[in-house]
């Protein structure tokens, strides 16, 4: 049997993980006493703060937990309206509407995914109070134009870089252009301590009431920190080495007896929240996300190299790719890939091992989300509709090789309409 039909090409199954991260989280599950307390936090906070470039960075167990954070620090009225766009994950319209706020959604542009400024614009009414901009696949939004028409119509901006750390705009880190901003360090993001998110700001009075929420979110519970430290070293050992022969049905099996936790509750897809949210960053998570980050500058050339191969490579092809204008700056956390039947093309990549990635196949991810209780309304958002159904994402993580980011093009030249 190939080796490929056994380990899959695969864009979001424990990415970043590498050899260290493994041995580090085996390590941490026998050592208790650093779960929840010590001073890898303190670490992690100072050494992100120093590394984007802002005064403040407060950890939390999640980016969920992060937004409801930063929220909390601006003390909207309740009721109060926050624009934010579709083609998203619910993990931003939950946390507003957790907050007391309420979504308004903005349309995205086709050409990179990210917030329409026009559609934005428009739909703004007196009642909003901010703009959540999410730099989608790690390619910047227009902070220029974004940030105008906050500075005009008096409007708070939140970057959302769950997938944009290390990206930068027009030579400024995404995540100090806004007025705050949040970080995700979930297990396919651009670092990854499995769950794991950050708030950064030089606002002190924000910094202090962001800090106010966290003391007392408290940390989660120690089964929930076992589930996480389990994660890297059992999707490494016994699923992916062996997914095309029994390793999908281990993943699956781990899930059902709560060894691992999934990375979307089934709550929030009904815009329910989970009890794990908000919580602080447990020490034992903050370990690995330090590791991770001393890492960031690496894992970003190798992404951006591969995503230099795709577009070379889907040149003048039947795929549409991103324009060349967002290389520069762009991380690319996965490269987006556009054709009527992507979804067609996604379920044959993973009959041949190829597990492309399906950001976002609805406006609101994920698929089986109930978006109307996130708040969007069918129709609202026509060009994020569209998206949906002809996006594809490929791998660019650090275990992507250049064989087999070859292999993947291979596969996609040979798709036929």
């Amino acid at each position: 049997m190939n080796s490929y039909r056994i380990r899959p090409i695969s864009i979001s199954l424990s990415p970043n993980t590498e050899r260290d991260d493994i041995l580090l989280a085996g390590a941490l599950l026998f050592q208790l006493w650093r779960w929840k307390k010590g001073k890898g936090t303190e670490l992690l906070e100072k050494e992100f703060a120093n590394r984007v470039g802002m005064r403040h960075a407060l950890s939390f167990n999640s980016g969920r937990s992060a937004l409801m954070a930063v929220l909390h620090a601006l003390n909207f009225e309740k009721g109060s309206e926050v624009a934010l766009q579709a083609f998203t994950c619910n993990a931003v319209p939950n946390p507003v509407r957790w907050s007391g706020l309420t979504p308004l959604f903005i349309d995205c542009a086709k050409d990179d995914y990210n917030m329409d400024v026009q559609d934005l614009e428009r739909k703004i009414t007196p009642r909003t109070k901010a703009v959540i901009v999410q730099h989608t696949f790690g390619i910047p939004a227009d902070m220029d134009a974004i940030a105008k028409i906050c500075g005009e119509r008096n409007l708070i901006l939140i970057e959302d870089c769950a997938h944009a750390l290390g990206a930068t705009y027009k030579g400024k880190p995404v995540g100090t252009i806004g007025d705050i901003s949040f970080f995700s360090f979930s297990r396919d993001k651009v670092i990854s301590s499995v769950y794991g998110g950050m708030v950064a700001t030089n606002n002190e009075a924000w910094a202090e009431r962001v800090k106010e929420f966290q003391e007392r979110a408290g940390y989660p519970g120690l089964f929930w920190i076992k589930q996480q430290l389990l994660h890297p070293v059992l999707m490494n050992t016994l699923v992916l080495p062996f997914y095309g022969i029994f390793g999908k049905y281990i993943l699956v099996l781990f899930q059902s007896l709560h060894l691992f936790s999934k990375a979307v509750h089934w709550k929030e897809k009904k815009g329910e929240k989970p009890a794990y949210f908000p919580k602080r960053m447990p020490n034992a998570l903050a370990v690995l996300a330090l590791q991770q980050l001393k890492k960031l500058e690496r894992f970003n050339q190798h992404r951006k190299e591969i995503a230099e191969f795709y577009s070379r490579e889907l040149h003048d092809t039947q795929y549409s790719i991103p324009d060349t204008k967002y290389q520069d700056g762009s991380i690319f956390l996965r490269y987006p890939v556009r054709h009527a039947r992507a979804h067609e093309i996604i379920r044959k990549a993973w009959k041949k091992g190829i597990l492309l990635g399906d950001w976002y196949t609805t406006p609101i991810d994920p698929h089986d989300t109930k978006a109307e209780s996130c708040g969007y309304v069918a129709g609202s958002c026509p060009i994020a509709e569209e998206l949906s159904q002809e996006t594809l994402n490929l791998p660019t993580h650090i275990r992507i090789s250049k064989k087999d980011a070859e292999r993947i093009i291979q596969f996609l030249r040979a798709f036929k309409m």
